[in-house]
This record gives structure tokens, sequence and C-alpha cells, in this order.
């Protein structure tokens, strides 16, 4: 018996190519419950159609080739359940999803799934200060040069900014407190994204506490060290920075001045001209993920969400 391959079939032969084309154009954009609906389908026959339409852009993708690599994780479930995302900064798409933590081992899946040759060529690594994140890197990319993201790093110190906030307002009392009191937003965002009520309130808490305006100021002030390309400057930047910090009693800045210095290699790599990449695709990715987790109250199926996460950037068919 012979079967008769027909081009326009999909690998599922339910479906025509166009089909399944036109339904995974709709899934880009819209819930399965919301297609299924509008084309009377089931529900687990749209969520076939998605897969097969992903898989598709996947094989034209082709297999990954990364030079300048961004590794996060992300929470998939309550009770710190994380998974792995690697990321092409270069080609800017989330190339691997995998792992069943976050540990050494499962970072060592990823370069695994890459192969040694593939590997040797990742010239450069980015990530945050997770220890298990660089020392598998250490080992299966070593040629790659570690550096630090600028977001992570500037998380820690609004969580920083954040604990003095809790501080001041143990420390003082009566009218004093209600300048501090559900400010915390205003505090840690930077000003040019307040409203006008926003720049109001913040100006009164700074007049108010001269602690967190200068803790404010500093934290602003931080930014500039990603502008230098000369490591030997941005040394001096972060010393006189951290200068400032003396009889301030500012000690969450103190502890996070401590956690540069213990990383300053992995952040001054941003100094060398080759270096600068765009630091933002991982936390655009990270958004993407959330959007999709959220408009589909929570994937169960993991397989799912991995297609989800690997096509997220990748274009429509």
């Amino acid at each position: 018996m012979k079967q008769e391959h027909l081009g326009f079939l999909s690998p599922n032969a339910n479906y025509s190519e166009r089909f399944v084309l036109a339904i995974g154009k709709q899934c880009r954009v819209m819930p399965i419950k919301d297609i299924a609906r509008l084309m009377r389908l089931g529900w687990d026959a749209v969520k076939d159609i998605d897969k097969l339409y992903m898989q598709e852009q996947l094989r034209r993708a082709g297999p990954p080739k990364p030079r300048v690599i961004g590794i996060d994780e992300i929470s998939i479930k309550k009770r710190h359940v994380y998974r792995i995302v690697v990321s092409d900064l270069d080609q800017k798409r989330a190339i691997w999803f995998g792992g069943d933590g976050r540990s050494e081992k499962d970072m060592d899946q990823f370069y695994e799934f890459l192969g040694k040759k593939a590997a040797k060529k990742i010239r450069l690594a980015v990530m945050d200060m997770w220890k298990p994140f660089r020392k598998s890197t250490q080992v299966h990319a070593p040629n790659a040069a570690i550096l630090f993201d600028k977001f992570h790093v500037l998380r820690h110190l609004g969580d920083a900014l954040d604990k003095i906030r809790k501080i001041e307002y143990a420390r003082v009392t009566g009218d004093q407190r209600t300048f501090i009191k559900g400010q915390k937003y205003v505090l840690l965002s930077h000003r040019e994204n307040l409203t006008s009520e926003g720049k109001h309130s913040l100006k009164l808490l700074l007049n108010a506490n001269k602690r967190l305006n200068t803790a404010y100021i500093l934290r602003e002030s931080f930014d500039q060290l990603w502008t230098y390309n000369s490591e030997a400057w941005a040394r001096k930047f972060f010393d006189n920075w951290k200068a400032q910090l003396r009889w301030q009693r500012l000690e969450p800045y103190e502890k996070f001045a401590d956690m540069i210095e213990k990383h300053w290699d992995g952040i001054a790599a941003y100094c060398q001209p080759e270096n600068k990449v765009a630091l933002g695709f991982v936390e655009g990715l990270n958004n993407k993920i959330r959007v999709i987790q959220r408009r589909s109250y929570g994937l169960r199926d993991e397989e799912y969400l991995k297609l989800k996460i690997l096509t997220a950037s990748l274009p429509e068919l």
C-alpha cells in the first residue's frame, strides 16, 4: 500500500497548511477559548493547531548559533518553581527553555542542548548575579565574558532604597510619617516617569526627609556607571559614589556597594565597546511571558508554554 503525499496538508492530515497558518496567526494575539468559539472548533483542536504552527516557526528559524546570550529564570508556578530561559541577544529571540529549577545542573542542560562546539563560540553571557549560572557558563563556555545585567543590578539598588524608606518610616514620628506613607512607587520611579501629581509628592517627600533625599540622589546618579568606555573611569566613579556613603548611615546602600565590589568584573565588562549590547531584550521577554501566562490564566501544559516562549519573538508565518 502507498499513501500519496499532498503538499497542502499539514503534518496532522486533518488540517490543511493554509488552515493551520490562519489559526496560528490568531493564536498569537487571542486566547484559545475565543478562537475556538469564533471558528466553531474544540478547545483542544485549536491548541493542537497552534502547536503545529509554532513547531513550523521553530523549524524555519533553524538551530541556534548564539554569540551573545542572555540568561534569566521565570516562575511558572507558586512555591518557587522556576525554569531557565536563554536568549540569543544578537537575533533577539529565546532559544532554550528548560531545567527543573535554577541550579548549576539545570544550567548545564542548556549547554548540553547547544553542544560543545557551539558553546565555545559564545563570546558574551549576560545574566544576573546568581552564582550557579556563572559557574556553569565558566565551565561550558570558557571563551565567554560574564556581564551582569544592568536591570538586575538596579533592582537590587531599588530594593535597598525601599529598605531605607521603611527604616525612615519607623524612625520618624508625627507629621513626618505622612510624607513617607504610601510613597513607595513615587520614590522608586524615575522622575520623568511620574505624573505632575507624583512629582509634587516626590518633592514634598524629599524636602521632608534629608536621608531619603540623599538616598534618592545617589540612586539616580548610579545610572552613570554604564556610560563609561573605560574600566578605570568606571571604577573611579564607583569609588566616588561609595565614598559619599560615609557618615550617611545608609546601611542598605553599604551592603549594596559591598555586593558590587564582589561582582565588579561582571559589571566592568560593559565598558568594553564590543560588550555594549542591548540589555533590555531579556526584561522585555519576561514581560511577554507574564502576558502569556496572564492571558491564559496560567498554562498547565508546560510544553505549550515552552513553544509560546520560544516563538514569542519570531515573525509570523
